[in-house]
């Protein structure tokens, strides 16, 4: 059975909250178990478990975690989100802003595969 706009649009909202809280957990159960992740910026794709380790390095390195200036539209397989990821980095101190663009398919209310799409050179202050 398809996913609706609203369904997709509800795994976008647990997603991204589940982030922000740093709920390592939750997003684990919001992917799928087979669910692709493929980044832009080194263009690996990654299963669930490989990114649920840079996700735990997110949570474990980064406060203050937010998303804002957040654009999402559904589309006919899930949804797509712009947004700008705001944090602060517990070594430094310092505050950073990371604009990025998510494409996610949803099958059966569960995450099945999510495109980020970033600057690299944004990335640079996490490393």
């Amino acid at each position: 059975m398809p996913t609706t706009s609203e369904e997709s649009l509800k795994v976008a909202d647990r997603l991204f909250e589940a982030i922000e809280r740093g709920d390592v957990e939750t997003i684990r159960d919001i992917y799928s178990p087979d669910c692709k992740i493929w980044h832009n910026n080194d263009g690996l794709t990654q299963s669930p478990d490989e990114n649920l380790r840079v996700l735990r390095w997110v949570v474990d390195n980064i406060d203050e975690r937010a998303y804002t200036e957040i654009r999402r539209q559904p589309t006919p397989t899930g949804f797509v989100q712009q947004h700008v990821m705001r944090g602060r980095l517990k070594s430094s101190g310092g505050h950073f802003a990371l604009p990025a663009c998510i494409v996610c398919v949803v099958e059966n209310g569960r995450i099945a595969r999510l495109d980020e799409y970033l600057d690299s050179a944004q990335v640079a202050p996490l490393r």
